[in-house]
């Protein structure tokens, strides 16, 4: 077997340029993205989501024997250079992101609609426990993280490969799913329902918004009902992504 050729320097053209791709702007004029670490990789691939290029080191190399033709040997200082991590990861690919559009998902019955979250942890947990408890599909709306936000690829744990997410907006979204009742997630609101009084065997959107201002009263406003979940008084809200997921979970049983 021919050796391998090693890229050694982290001023390769080819490793800037994969490099600029933990960069949003590169991200949106490449309609790529990064991947890091075995388990993302293995489970984008096992989607569908086509894999250009997979970096790794001759420590790894063997793991990633089914992206043959698509590996490139570097050096352990170069594989840090392209990977955002703390600890340096196993692999770092490139890959092509994945386009829904909403004519794809109008007949979605049980769906999500994310508004203005920045934090990127928070979003891929959401995007994670909305597939866990079978959401069909997942609205970003307004200044929400890009989801392939590095960190937002991590957290969703492969998850977002494995269920359609739209970017949107509210007035489309309203016009598009009509039919569907929109469930608005408040903190200190009047009129509030309790989440398991609600009937979700009827097509519905639940809304969530930033941990820091919730929901713009612009959603609000659009919402058919308005829920919040009973907590005790000793604690004054939930982690956002938590609130969600036990919406998630009342919302499928």
């Amino acid at each position: 077997m021919q050796e391998r050729e090693v890229i050694t320097s982290t001023a390769n053209t080819k490793i800037k340029e994969t490099a600029k791709l933990q960069q949003k702007k590169y991200r949106n004029q490449t309609g790529l993205f990064l991947l890091e670490g075995a388990k993302p990789i293995e489970e984008a691939q096992a989607s569908g989501v086509k894999i250009q290029c997979v970096y790794t080191t001759e420590k790894y190399l063997s793991k990633f024997s089914e992206f043959e033709e698509k590996i490139t040997l570097v050096t352990p200082s170069v594989l840090e250079k392209i990977s955002t991590t703390d600890s340096m990861p196993e692999a770092v690919a490139v890959a092509q992101q994945k386009k829904y559009n909403l004519d794809e998902i109008k007949d979605a019955r049980r769906l999500v609609l994310i508004e203005n979250i920045k934090d990127a942890g928070n979003l891929g947990t959401l995007i994670r426990c909305a597939c866990a408890f079978s959401m069909d599909a997942i609205l970003l709306c307004a200044d929400t993280v890009d989801i392939y936000n590095p960190k937002v690829v991590r957290s969703t744990v492969g998850a977002m490969f494995k269920m359609p997410i739209v970017k949107t907006s509210l007035k489309e979204a309203k016009e598009i799913f009509s039919s569907s009742k929109f469930i608005a997630s408040v903190v200190n609101h009047e009129d509030v329902v309790n989440p398991e009084k609600i009937d979700y065997s009827n097509p519905f959107v639940l809304m969530l918004g930033s941990e820091a201002d919730g929901l713009t009263q612009e959603a609000i406003a659009a919402a058919d009902i308005k829920t919040t979940i009973p907590i005790s008084s000793k604690t004054e809200s939930l982690n956002l992504s938590m609130a969600g997921s036990i919406l998630f979970y009342i919302s499928s049983r």
